[in-house]
């Protein structure tokens, strides 16, 4: 039986192990998907590991993206745009990166009827899922994309990375949570999409939000990717100040079923994941 499994650190509660799961039973696969969290003196062998024939691959997530870059054997095009990983597959005893948070969001956002093109949008965080994100808004157009992290070299780092990429040469802003400009700029957002993990249940940012409420315009469509609990703190305050909120369960599946056809090159069963998450959360919540 083949292995795969989820790198990082902490993954306690992680819903992938289900959803993936699921997907291999639909099939009739025997493979099984596993939480391997790692630390970070023992990044380098799990990931070589995932050469043996023995197992499909892996997903990474927080905080490894970035990471587990220098241990892979090639990568495809949009972990090289993005410049993180988050999907790895075992091909013959080469090791090959993925990204697979970009399609991933791109169907979520597709799913929630948002248009990209000429939006104004905000991004919290400037880590891993963020540069999927932003290359995201880059190729969908957007007019203006703002980037918040509380540490203010990587939010510059990204900013100047998507202003590469930008054909449109969209307008990037770099800031720190406690830039004026910030919060201006959230204001007047039509998007706005939070890539931290405040307000996970189970972890120290529970019960909390990433920026303040009132902040929040009534006409904008807010985008948390935190799925766990349904409904955060952030998505809440969204809803009382008018705005539409979406979680980030719709991503999680989406990307999720990449990452299935990458190691197994097939379909995956959008449907079953989807179900089997909603009832993994109710279940938990």
């Amino acid at each position: 039986m083949k292995r795969v499994g989820l790198i990082g650190h902490p993954i306690a509660h992680s819903l992938s192990p289900v959803i993936q799961n699921a997907a291999f039973a639909k099939h009739g696969r025997e493979e099984r998907y596993e939480l391997w969290d790692t630390d970070a003196s023992q990044l380098e062998a799990r990931v070589r590991g995932l050469c043996d024939e023995g197992f499909l691959g892996a997903n990474v997530t927080v905080p490894y993206k970035q990471a587990v870059m220098p241990y892979l054997d090639r990568l495809d095009s949009l972990a090289e745009q993005t410049g993180a990983v988050n999907t790895i597959a075992n091909q013959g005893g080469r090791l090959a990166g993925y990204n697979t948070d970009v399609t991933g969001f791109e169907q979520a956002l597709v799913a929630s009827g948002f248009a990209t093109e000429g939006a104004r949008a905000a991004v919290l965080g400037a880590g891993g899922v963020a540069r999927a994100v932003g290359l995201v808004l880059v190729r969908g157009r957007a007019a203006t994309i703002h980037v918040c992290d509380i540490d203010l070299e990587r939010a510059r780092d990204l900013a100047d990375h998507l202003r590469s990429l930008s054909e449109e040469q969209a307008v990037l802003r770099a800031h720190a949570p406690s830039d004026a400009a910030f919060r201006e700029a959230v204001t007047n957002c039509a998007l706005l999409v939070n890539c931290t993990p405040t307000g996970t249940r189970h972890s120290q940012l529970e019960g909390k939000t990433p920026l303040d409420p009132d902040a929040i315009p009534a006409d904008a469509l807010v985008f948390d990717l935190v799925y766990n609990p349904p409904l955060t703190p952030l998505l809440a305050a969204a809803q009382a100040r008018g705005a539409r909120a979406v979680g980030g369960l719709s991503m999680l599946v989406y990307q999720a079923s990449a990452s299935f056809k990458l190691w197994t090159g097939l379909d995956a069963p959008v449907d079953v994941m989807l179900a089997v998450a909603q009832r993994a959360l109710e279940a938990a919540n």
